[in-house]
């Protein structure tokens, strides 16, 4: 079994199920009672969102860095980012990193392959969903990646920043951002929605959806769980 190391924090409230879920997804998988070994270094959202709505890029590598080192330090032999928006430095990071790297973006568009879609829509921070290292992978799949309108991209952007980031989920903002993905089927013709926050599956526990969600905090931990489980 391969040591994780988890840059988390990013933000603290999807870090918490990325535990969860790494923990007992592989000990299902091994089929007792075990805790793989885990170390998160714990960095600020705050700071990964203001560089990269900033287009600090430098700055996003050099913070990111500094915590993959500090993992690879405490022994970890596989690493990832526990967040979307910092996959927009990923390849610098991979290069630099003294570990290999496990892409939530990567995983999310092998997922969207598998499941057959042709046409999806992103839902992200500002970066993800304006910048192209997310949309990049799927459309050399052959798969479009389509966005909300300018407005509509605000409104997602200042929840996920001053609601999600801070642990608060409220039902209108759920219900509001239900009916951007309603006008996106319909008018976008998209076949699914891509989660592109891992705070965003936060808003639609227990909620019914208008189409099929790419849940790519989900995606990425069963890639993670492949990852330390390989031999």
């Amino acid at each position: 079994m391969k040591k994780l190391g988890l840059i988390g924090g990013v933000g603290p409230e999807s870090t918490i199920p990325y535990y969860r879920g790494i923990v007992n997804g592989v000990k299902d998988r091994v089929g007792k009672p075990y805790l793989p070994p885990l170390t998160i270094e714990s960095l600020s959202c705050f700071e990964v969102i203001r560089m990269s709505g900033e287009g600090d890029t430098a700055g996003l590598t050099a913070y990111l860095l500094a915590g993959i080192r500090n993992l690879a330090a405490a022994g970890a032999e596989v690493g990832a980012l526990a967040c979307n928006t910092g996959h927009l430095v990923f390849d610098e990071l991979q290069k630099a990193s003294p570990i290999p790297l496990v892409s939530i973006v990567e995983a999310a568009c092998a997922e969207a392959v598998r499941r057959g879609y042709k046409k999806i829509g992103l839902m992200g921070t500002a970066a993800t969903m304006e910048a192209d290292f997310f949309k990049a992978p799927f459309r050399k799949a052959g798969i479009e990646v389509v966005t909300p309108g300018a407005e509509e991209r605000a409104y997602i952007a200042d929840r996920i920043l001053n609601e999600l980031e801070m642990g608060l989920v409220r039902e209108e903002t759920a219900a509001h951002i239900l009916k951007i993905m309603e006008r996106m089927a319909k008018e976008q013709q998209i076949e699914a929605v891509v989660l592109g926050c891992t705070e965003l599956p936060l808003l639609f526990e227990g909620r019914t959806v208008p189409l099929p969600l790419l849940d790519t905090m989900q995606i990425h931990i069963d890639a993670l769980i492949d990852a330390v489980m390989e031999e």
